[in-house]
This record gives C-alpha cells, structure tokens and sequence, in this order.
C-alpha cells in the first residue's frame, strides 16, 4: 500500500518528487507499482469505453487499451533513452523510467476520473461518433497534463541538479510526436474499441482510410455535412464508381437494339 502511495506523491509536491528522483532517493520497486497503477486505470477505462456495445466488447477494449500504452512505450523508449544517453545525460536507466511512467499515471488518473462523464453520456443515449470524439478529447487532455508533468521533471534536471542536458527537453519534445504517430497508428490497427452498434461484434475490423479521415468524418456525422468520401462498410463488392440502376439499364439496352 505504502508502495501505491508512493506513486501518486506526484499530486502533492512535485518538486520534492522530482528531487526525490534525481538524487536516487526512489526504490526501483516504483517501477512496478507504477506499471500496475497505469495498467489498472487504462483496463477500468477500457471497460467503460467497450460497454457502449456489449460486455464482451468492454473487455476486450479493456485488454486493448492496456496493450496499447504499454506497447507503444516499450516501442519508443529505447530511442529516447539512447538518445539522451548520446547526449550526455546523467540519469540512470530506472530514473528515466521513473520519469516517463509518472507521466502516464498522470495520464491514466485523469483519464479514468472522466469515465463518469462518459458513463454519463452512455446514459443519456449519445451516438457513436459524438462517443467517438469525446473519447480522443478526454485522450489529448490527459495526455496534455502527462507530457507537461513529464517536461517539468526533465526541466528540474536539468536546472536545478545539472545532471540533464537542456537538449534533451527539445530531443523530448521531438520524441513525443514519435510517440503519438506510434500510438495512433497502432490505435488504428487494434480498433474498435468502442464498437458500433450497427455492426457485431468482431475483434479487429477492416476499414478503408486511416485515423485522421475517421475523426473527420465523424465530425461530418455529428455536424450533418455530407461526406463525398465515406468509409466503405465491409463486404461490400466494389464495381465501378457509378450506382447502376438495373431496370433503367434494361430499357437502354432495348432501345439500342
């Protein structure tokens, strides 16, 4: 418990947490606790985002949310962490994990602190594509406040204990579109999460497009502008551009004879 409690000291004084973890005064053992925090939080939203369609969907959107944060640092990390290595950097190996997982539980707390905003709308009846965009809000939201907590601890490094290049914080800024290009990429392929109403359910769909055409066309959806490019609906047989109108077609073909 003492352990668990160590991981949201970040709430209450950040300075002494940063100076904490610069000076080595933080067990390693935080690592496991922080993971365990992140991995808790981000399946408990992943179930409340899933139940739009079912109970099977809200696990498996559980199982996928937790795969997707923890997937997509292990993919980008290294980069980072060599990175600043090159660059003279001074914080050991669990400090930098330390650091960057803070920030992730800063994510994944405010993340799950909405899921009664969206249990609330799941209530109320909202459609699939306003559900959709609130979700990637509350995603950018919280990670907004992860990223700044993140900066923050690097700055103090950097500032206050010199053992950090004032570099780093820009190869940081650069890393982070790393890691939302890698985030939403993989996003995309794990989809849905959610789960459409209209559809059964399946754990992976193919649509055509990509993560950006589909926030745009659900803004489309909820704002009624009409979309001259919509997602092809699966199993759908593709001839030609044209919808063909059958007996129309019958009465050119006996007039040309």
């Amino acid at each position: 418990m003492n352990r668990l409690m160590e991981v949201f000291e970040i709430f209450q004084n950040r300075e002494v947490y940063f100076n904490k973890i610069s000076k080595k005064e933080i067990s390693k053992r935080l690592i496991l606790s922080q993971l365990i925090v992140i991995s808790t939080f981000v399946f408990l939203y992943g179930l409340v985002m899933g139940s739009y369609l079912s109970i099977i969907q809200s696990l498996v959107a559980g199982i996928k949310l937790f795969f997707l944060f923890i997937t997509t640092l292990l993919i980008c990390f290294p980069s980072f962490y060599i990175i600043q290595l090159i660059l003279g950097s001074r914080l050991k190996f669990y400090q930098v994990i330390i650091i960057i997982l803070s920030g992730f539980v800063l994510s994944s707390t405010i993340t799950l602190a909405f899921a009664p905003v969206v249990i609330f709308f799941l209530i109320t009846g909202s459609n699939y594509y306003f559900l959709q965009l609130l979700h990637i809000v509350i995603f950018c939201f919280a990670g907004f406040f992860g990223i700044k907590f993140i900066v923050e601890a690097l700055k103090y490094a950097c500032e206050k204990e010199n053992i950090y290049p004032k570099t780093g914080v820009t190869v940081f800024s650069v890393w982070i579109v790393i890691l939302a290009f890698v985030g939403i990429q993989l996003a995309w392929n794990l989809r849905p999460f959610l789960g459409d109403r209209g559809m059964e359910f399946k754990l992976f769909r193919k649509y055509e497009g990509n993560f950006y055409t589909a926030v745009i066309y659900s803004v489309k959806q909820l704002t009624g502008i009409k979309s001259e490019s919509q997602p092809i609906p699966e199993n759908t047989i593709l001839t030609d551009s044209t919808d063909y109108n059958i007996p129309d077609t019958i009465e050119l073909l006996k007039e040309l004879k």
